[in-house]
């Protein structure tokens, strides 16, 4: 079957039914283009052409019969970070944006697929790091304007956290 679009909320159909779960890996949330199986043996074929899909946790993809097949984002490996106030937030979140990590949050926790030269370097500046086997369910999506000449992102961040 080839799915082109999420199914939306209102269209639901609200007698109750059987949920078939389609793994994705959390990088594969947001592929326009790919194939995939779900639990009971379906084949989908997934084309989102005109849009960035943006897959998350529980979306009905489609419906047949009883049955609606729902998007299940599989654990993984990662790093818990667990920043102590605001200051040490925005340094971990410096830290990773400059290697371009995508960076999830949960709670008070802040979640990146496992790195271990990020492990390594967090650990040592002192920050409280974690290897857990989480969801990553919630991106922490940021759009930054170029780098101006009146003082670093870092600064500005920095600047920031102290008011």
């Amino acid at each position: 079957m080839i799915i082109t679009t999420k199914i939306q909320p209102e269209s639901l159909c609200l007698k109750p039914r059987t949920e078939i779960l389609i793994d994705f890996e959390w990088f594969e949330t947001n592929k326009r283009i790919q194939h995939k199986t779900a639990r009971d043996g379906k084949d989908f074929r997934l084309k989102f052409l005109n849009e960035n899909p943006n897959l998350e946790q529980g979306e009905i993809l489609s419906q047949e019969g009883d049955k609606n097949y729902v998007v299940n984002i599989l654990p993984c490996d990662c790093l818990v970070i667990i920043p102590k106030n605001n200051f040490e937030t925005a340094s971990i979140c410096y830290e990773i944006g400059n290697k371009h990590l995508p960076l999830f949050y949960e709670e008070e926790a802040l979640l990146v697929p496992l790195e271990k030269p990020l492990f390594r370097q967090l650990s040592a500046m002192g920050f409280e790091v974690y290897e857990q086997t989480r969801q990553l369910l919630t991106p922490l999506r940021t759009s930054v304007a170029p780098h101006g000449e009146s003082g670093t992102l870092f600064s500005k961040i920095m600047n920031l956290t102290q008011k």
